[in-house]
């Protein structure tokens, strides 16, 4: 195999040549024991910033060199002579806030906090580099960041506030009467924060590069490093010739330089190297240098030089002589996050990425050369064009479904081909040639005959092997030729441009599409309702920064695996099924017992006590005894002293399966087989039969709604810790439930609740995701710490706790309208059903609020509607944001889209018609005055300029022909309440100290909605005094007990009134002292209190809202009050690809008295930007037997900085009250996701104009969630006919339509 090899990428009559070694890349969880503490957990393939991110400062050629990279891609051998300096080196709450810090805090760009210190790392980066950057800078540096806030919050880093982008008129987006973010009431506000507070990011002030290294790296001499370890030698030569000796010396060790490839398989797939070579550091491949004959880069070029080098050479070159470069740098903008460009090298990407690389059809396809030495090469002739062309479940930071890289060289002055090159990745194992096609195009000329007959030979030649990983094959045939037409545009209007007499280029509306969607700055604004009057000193209904928010920033905050080492402490990895239906026939743990550093297997036989937990009539169960029920069940588990130790051992448990029948993985199967969970639910208002008798029209359709994984920041993690007398035992958990944990502890156990206690100081993201599997693994946690008598560390793995857990709930729907010629809806029958996964969990509650909140916005006179759970093999599904109601929401608006689709008239009209006007019931006889729905409908529709927009797309859409715009407006109303009083009843303790400083706790878990922060804001109100002399320490079972889940977004409610409860209490006691001196201060007060006996500590109890609902009669009050909102979304979609770009959307949002506008908006975004990915993204696909293929963020899509709208504003409804609750105040935290789906309906209506624009009146149904293999598939057009029959018609009509 050769070893060093050179690629030329030609251009005109030059080339560009690059020398680079065969490149495989390297992970050795050991080596980051030195990060441990300082870095938060492991980063994933793809660039997750789950843990600080390093900054590294390198002196080659006398320049200080300053890049980001994840700290699991760097293993510590290959920082020698670099300068490491993580989140907590650029500043700290105990030294200095670094401004980069500050703003973020101060910003709110933060909400759980988990993924800050990445987010910080990568703008500190981009500072330090460009001190004035760009918004084109800004966002580059955030690319494939999964949080959204800090992009809606990042104007504070730019020199101007890039939401302005009229200036040259003279006015501010802000001022501009017509502008979208128009706003006349003078009482509201659009600023959360206010820049005067901000210190001046100062150059000068910013570290050095150690000198020591400066001087090493001046005046030692280039030397070979040789490193040792327990399993692995890391050797890094200086020299081509040392390299060819060791490689001929170790023929199977890798070679390491980015470790982007080997690392991960490394950690996923257990892949191991005693022996690793690191050529990074080899002159002859770090070359960049211009030639006579090109450009020169060597194959441990970074891609991040690759790309920065190409986009200066095609300033510097004509451009005949750069159409390679433009077509690597197109593959190379989207390969990746910054952070994964800035290690990965050019010549690892395109040895090691075999069909994933999206630089290897574009470098086949430009006649690139790899060989043993430098060779002369030829020029190119005139006329050649060279493209690249990707298709992505994301367009950034995401492998590909299929790419290609195309080139045609014409003979000289005209259009017949005389080379073609035709190059497809992602279609099979390996880029793959279209060797056949070209040969037999050779000769033709460029022109529509060509094109059939090229898609027609493409087909045939490249053949797609059978569906694996769920991907869809007739997807992949139609990007190929789609890919192939883009190319024939191009490549059309290009001979146009050269000389116009002969070549008629392309129509008009044809080219958007030769443009593909960019990212930019999204433009944010949010207005709430300000309150001039109110004390400064009273900080309820103020945007307040986050109480973590600097802590956040600066990597102060600490999580569970952040907790220091316990003396003596194990660490857990679990076995976990490899089937999802069968008889456990024997675990054989002998291999793993032998393995280093084990120290037992826990199996079901080590539970003390309960191991299986009756919530209803199926159980809940911690260890799989005598069968599993799903693939992830957990069978056993390995503690040993490292982690890595317990993942190897656990690997060599084998577990010898007999399968059972049947293996019930899908909704579909559930109904044949009849496996249902018990209760069916049945809500029925009217009379349904009549009705239908009576209507003008009836539809009948069907909606499938996937899963979706919660995907929190910081996987399930727990720390169970002995106390060594009276069986106590400590819980450190990420959990929204501490009580539960405590609960099934005790019970595993078999030990009184009191001797467990439980502590969470904070979690990094939750969903719903972390209460009743939470208290199984814990458990699985607490048996292996009771069982050792040690501490047991527990944190899954992304993967693993992908396969583990459970997600939203997936549903079918079949539904029957009725309803008359005008739009009016007078009767629904609707049946739902749910697939809940092998265990209840919470499905039956799930169902019931999908049917009590399914009406959505629409009084509908007779309904009825059922809910069945589906019994399966796969994981529990539990509670999710919105918790039902996200997808019975979807059903009610594609019923409602339906009846215009019918009608003829307009969706939004239809919504008019039928929504709720006055003060009504619902269908369970609950009264509602629809007031505010009505207002944030208006009000929407005025600050979308909904009906102008529509107009200006329709006219957009009959000038483009291969991208077309939709848009769509939504309402919302949305019940809060968990539907019975003992669910929400909470509790508050308050202390206050001599000194006058407050302790305050209370039952609700902080998880980035903010409610520490909001509980200090009340606090601080009811006593009177600063926030600053309130204090919260943690959430712990020791001074709350049996608090209820933080769920239903009823936490601020409800411990709010549990807080001001305590706080009334104590103000109370101090009375009459204040009375007597009404002079004093606060501290004056405390003191003589103390001195009185006056007791200085008060519980506060809230008993829970008056809610209920009988199931028998179908009636009840199981709500409390409702929020309503609105949103309007505008999309672009590329119909050749099913590509979407999100543009524009605005929502209006009733949620009350907000307490605090600035955690409530970011809670409105974020929801929003979750839901986009339920509904547009984020899908789960299972092998036949059952085992997720998705099962990590290479696979798994959650939406990125791509994915916001470039246009967002958010408002807050003015002037609403709320009686219910804490202030006026709404819970917030679940409704915005929902409205997520007017980007479904938005791309619902640009697929509709492209299917009525070419005569598709067929009706058509839409799934969730809409992804761009639907859109393409619904685009329909000669391409998805070629690729879905097999057929080979013309192409195109006999007029140059190009369609």
């Amino acid at each position: 195999m050769p070893l060093c090899t050179e690629a030329f990428i030609r251009w005109g009559e030059k080339a560009f040549q690059s020398s680079f070694c065969t490149v495989a890349l390297h992970w050795n969880a050991t080596q980051m024991k030195m990060f441990k503490g300082n870095e938060r957990a492991e980063i994933k393939a793809d660039g997750l910033l789950k843990r600080n991110i390093s900054t590294l400062l390198k002196k080659p050629n006398n320049f200080i060199k300053i890049i980001k990279s994840n700290a699991c891609l760097l293993p510590i051998c290959s920082l020698y002579g670099a300068a490491v300096t993580t989140v907590e080196g650029v500043g700290s709450t105990k030294t200095r806030i670094h401004p980069v810090q500050e703003r973020l805090a101060k910003c709110h760009g933060s909400q759980c906090g988990f993924c800050t210190p990445g987010m910080v790392m990568s703008i500190y980066t981009l500072l330090r580099n460009h001190p004035e950057p760009t918004s084109e800078q800004m966002i580059a540096a955030l690319a494939g960041k999964y949080c959204h806030l800090l992009v809606c919050r990042c104007e504070a880093f730019l020199q101007e506030s890039i939401c302005c982008q009229r200036k040259a008129n003279g006015k501010c987006c802000l001022d501009q009467e017509d502008d979208l973010f128009d706003n006349k009431e003078e009482k509201v506000s659009t600023s959360l924060f206010s820049t005067d507070e901000f210190q001046p990011l100062d150059p000068t002030q910013e570290l050095i590069f150690p000198p020591e290294l400066m001087r090493m790296a001046e005046n030692q001499p280039k030397r070979t490093l040789l490193f040792h370890g327990k399993r692995v030698t890391w050797i890094s030569p200086v020299s081509l010739d040392e390299l060819l000796d060791l490689k001929a010396a170790h023929p199977e060790a890798p070679l390491v330089v980015g470790n982007t490839s080997v690392g991960p398989e490394m950690k996923f797939r257990g892949v191991f190297h005693p022996v690793l070579i690191a050529p990074a550091r080899i002159p002859d491949l770090n070359v960049l240098k211009y030639t006579d004959d090109g450009l020169t880069l060597g194959a441990a070029c970074s891609l991040s030089l690759v790309k920065d080098t190409l986009t200066n050479a095609i300033v510097e070159f004509p451009e005949e002589k750069t159409r390679v470069f433009h077509a690597v740098l197109q593959q190379l903008r989207t390969l990746g996050g910054e952070q994964i460009r800035n290690v990965a090298s050019f010549g690892g990407n395109i040895i090691s990425r075999k069909s994933t690389s999206d630089l290897n059809p574009v470098l086949a396809a430009s006649n690139c050369m790899l060989n043993l030495a430098s060779r002369v090469f030829k020029g190119l002739m005139e006329g050649e064009y060279v493209s690249a062309f990707r298709q992505a479940p994301r367009r950034e930071n995401a492998l590909p479904i299929t790419n290609a890289g195309m080139r045609v060289l014409f003979e000289e002055g005209t259009d017949i081909i005389k080379d073609l090159s035709i190059f497809y990745g992602g279609a099979v194992s390996t880029t793959v040639c279209a060797k056949q096609t070209c040969w037999t195009l050779i000769g033709r000329h460029w022109n529509e005959k060509m094109l059939d007959e090229a898609c027609r030979l493409v087909l045939k030649e490249i053949a797609l092997p059978g569906s694996a990983g769920g991907e869809n094959i007739d997807y992949k045939k139609t990007l190929m030729v789609s890919f192939f037409y883009r190319f024939f545009l191009e490549v059309s209007q290009s001979l146009k441009t050269m000389d116009p007499c002969h070549y008629p280029g392309i129509p008009m509306e044809y080219r958007s599409v030769l443009q593909d969607f960019k990212t930019r700055m999204p433009q944010s604004i949010q207005m709430y309702q300000a309150k001039p009057s109110q004390s400064p000193q009273d900080p309820v209904g103020r945007p307040i920064m986050h109480q973590s928010g600097l802590k956040h920033a600066t990597g102060e905050a600490v999580y569970i695996d952040d907790l220091p080492s316990v003396d003596g402490e194990l660490f857990l990895a679990a076995v976990t099924s490899s089937r999802a239906h069968a008889k456990i026939v024997s675990v054989d743990t002998s291999e793993a017992l032998k393995a280093a550093g084990v120290f037992d297997v826990i199996t079901a036989h080590d539970v003390p006590a309960a191991n299986e937990f009756y919530f209803s009539d199926d159980p809940e169960i911690i260890f799989a005894r005598n069968k599993v029920i799903c693939v992830g069940q957990i069978v056993c588990a390995v503690v040993a002293d490292s982690d890595v130790h317990a993942k190897q051992a656990a690997a060599k448990v084998k577990i010898e399966y007999e399968m059972l029948e049947p293996v019930i993985l899908t909704i579909e199967e559930a109904i044949k087989h009849n496996s249902f969970f018990e209760p069916k639910r049945k809500l029925e208002q009217g009379n349904v039969d009549e009705a239908f008798e009576t209507v003008d029209n009836i539809i009948e359709g069907e909606i499938c709604i996937g899963g979706q994984k919660h995907f929190y920041m910081e996987t399930q993690s727990m720390l169970a810790v002995p106390k060594g007398e009276d069986k106590e035992m400590d819980m450190y958990v990420s959990t929204q439930h501490p009580a539960i944990i405590q609960e099934i502890v005790a019970a595993s156990l078999g030990v009184p609740a009191n001797r467990i206690m439980c502590h969470v100081k904070r979690v990094g993201g939750a969903f719903g995701g972390k209460i009743l599997k939470t208290g199984l693994l814990a458990s699985v946690a607490a048996v292996a710490a009771h069982k050792t008598g040690r501490a047991v560390r527990f944190i899954l793995s992304r993967e693993d706790d992908m396969v583990i857990t459970g997600g939203r709930h997936p549903f079918i729907a079949k539904y029957k309208v009725g309803f008359m010629n005008d739009g009016k809806i007078r009767a629904v029958d609707a049946k739902y059903y749910i697939n809940g996964g092998c265990t209840p969990d919470e499905s039956v509650l799930v169902a019931e609020v999908s049917l009590l909140k399914m009406d959505n916005a629409y009084k509908i006179p007779n309904l009825r509607c059922w809910a069945c759970v589906c019994k399966t093999n796969l994981p529990s599904n539990t509670a999710f944001r919105g918790f039902g109601f996200p997808q019975s929401g979807l059903v009610t608006e594609t019923w409602i889209t339906d009846v215009a689709d019918k009608t003829g008239l307009l969706p939004e009209k239809i919504k008019e018609i039928n929504m709720y006007k006055k003060n009504e019931q619902t269908h369970f006889k609950q009264k509602l005055d629809p007031q505010n729905l009505i207002r944030c409908w208006n009000e929407c529709m005025e600050k979308s300029a909904y009906y102008s927009r529509r107009t200006t797309i329709n006219e957009l859409n009959k000038e483009n022909y291969w991208k077309k715009r939709g848009i769509a407006i939504v309402p919302m109303k949305f019940p809060f309440g968990l539907g019975t009083p003992y669910l929400s009843q909470a509790a508050a303790l308050v202390h206050i100290y001599t000194d006058g400083s407050v302790l305050l706790t209370h039952g609700g878990i902080e998880m980035g909605q903010g409610i520490h922060t909001k509980m200090i804001q009340v606090a601080s109100r009811e006593l009177n005094i600063p926030m600053s002399c309130i204090h919260f320490c943690e959430t712990s079972t020791t001074t709350v007990p049996n608090a209820c889940a933080s769920v239903g977004s009823a936490g601020t409610d409800v411990n709010g009134m549990a807080v001001k409860d305590a706080c009334q209490t104590l103000l109370k006691r101090l009375q009459p002292i204040i009375k007597k001196n009404p002079t004093g201060t606060w501290n004056d007060w405390i003191k003589e209190a103390f001195k009185q006996s006056v007791s200085l500590s008060a519980t506060g109890y809230f008993r829970g809202y008056n809610e209920y609902m009988d199931w028998e009669k179908g009636e009840g009050q199981p709500f409390t009050y409702f929020l309503y909102g609105a949103a309007c979304s505008e999309v672009e979609i590329n119909c050749l690809t099913g590509d979407h770009k999100n543009l524009r959307t605005d929502i209006v949002m009733d949620i009350g008295c907000s307490i605090n506008p600035a955690v409530d908006i970011g809670q409105i975004e974020g929801a929003f930007v979750q839901g986009i990915g339920l509904y547009t993204m984020e899908e789960l696909k299972y092998s036949s037997e059952g085992v997720l293929y998705t099962r990590g963020p290479d696979q798994y899509k959650i939406p990125a900085v791509c994915d916001i709208p470039e246009q967002f504003s958010v408002s807050l409804l003015s002037s609403s009250q709320n009686p219910y609750a804490i202030y006026a105040s709404k819970g917030i935290g679940e409704a915005g996701l929902f409205l997520g789906c007017s980007v479904f309906f938005a791309l619902r209506d640009a697929v509709t104009g492209v299917r009525n624009e070419r005569g598709l009146k067929k009706t058509f149904a839409l799934n969730s969630p809409l992804t761009a293999e639907q859109i393409r598939a619904s685009c329909a057009d000669a391409f998805t006919e070629m690729c879905r029959d097999h057929a080979s018609p013309s192409l195109f009509s006999p007029n140059p339509s190009y369609h």
